[in-house]
């Protein structure tokens, strides 16, 4: 690694104080309400921290909150694969007004998107009288709190595969093609293949966002005890009502979810760096020793060859 150059690096002084300034920031916004949950929650005794956990809605607002969020998982794949495939590997009109399409959730506030979900599938929305008639409820159960959260994690896969399929290109693909292969070999044995990685990124992160959803869900839920509420809504119902024990047992759970999750994404990351150093390695050219000037040892200039 070439040094820096003198006019281009930094004062000692100056890394060390941005270096302080980002750990003091971490530990002020990240490690302090971190440690804060989890004191707040042992602060009666692990026998009220657990008598907490074992209360029948909090047990029901984790089943709850992992039944939505491995209900959105096979839809956020399904999407996420298929819009990043029709966007990286094919030219059609409309591209940019579905790319603007994926993102609308990053724009939307997730409580809007829940009035939206309210006011098409509610008893006085537009589909409501014929839910109600054929005894189909939406709103205020299982099936709009998962449609909230499909519709506010569905652009994680789609935008993490997008440029990474853009990079990789389609000569694989249409290698595959014109030795044989059928489409669904290609996507298998080809394609899914290319971007493990890059998938198990963004599931990962739509994950994140599933479980800790809450604007969009408060609004569709209804805050049936027992019944429509998530995790997070479980933690705002206890705090409203001053249980603070129960209230950051719950959080502590969320916080729990939130670290694997940021041990899982960077477990993520260093495989991708180290799998594209691999992959760099072996497209690098081969260093092809120089020829050497003059006469090399044990070799005759013509000209000095005797008949």
């Amino acid at each position: 690694m070439k040094p820096r150059h003198p006019a281009l690096a930094e004062p000692p002084i100056v890394r060390i104080a941005l270096t302080t300034l980002a750990l003091l920031f971490l530990a002020f916004f990240l490690g302090l309400p971190l440690l804060s949950v989890f004191a707040e929650a042992f602060a009666a005794g692990v026998p009220a921290y657990l008598r907490a956990l074992a209360d029948p809605e909090a047990r029901s607002a984790v089943i709850l909150t992992v039944i939505v969020a491995l209900g959105v998982l096979p839809l956020n794949i399904v999407f996420g694969v298929a819009a990043a495939w029709v966007i990286a590997k094919f030219e059609f009109r409309g591209k940019a007004a579905l790319i603007t399409l994926i993102d609308l959730p990053f724009a939307v506030s997730p409580v809007v998107a829940g009035l939206v979900f309210v006011l098409i599938f509610g008893a006085q929305g537009l589909f409501g009288p014929w839910l109600m008639a054929h005894d189909i409820k939406i709103i205020f159960a299982l099936p709009g709190i998962v449609l909230a959260t499909l519709f506010v994690t569905f652009p994680f896969i789609a935008r993490e595969l997008i440029p990474l399929m853009q990079a990789q290109g389609r000569e694989e693909e249409e290698a595959a093609i014109s030795l044989g292969a059928s489409g669904w070999q290609m996507l298998w044995r080809v394609t899914l293949p290319n971007i493990k990685w890059g998938l198990l990124y963004g599931v990962i992160l739509a994950n994140a966002r599933a479980m800790g959803e809450f604007g969009a869900v408060s609004v569709v839920s209804g805050h049936i005890r027992g019944e429509t509420n998530t995790l997070p809504l479980h933690v705002e119902i206890l705090y409203n009502e001053y249980n603070q024990v129960g209230a950051f047992a719950a959080a502590s759970v969320l916080a729990m979810l939130a670290l694997v999750t940021l041990l899982a994404k960077t477990a993520v990351e260093w495989r991708m760096r180290r799998e594209t150093a691999m992959l760099s390695a072996e497209l690098s050219p081969e260093r092809v020793p120089a020829p050497a000037s003059g006469r090399t040892a044990g070799a005759t200039h013509p000209s000095a060859e005797r008949p």
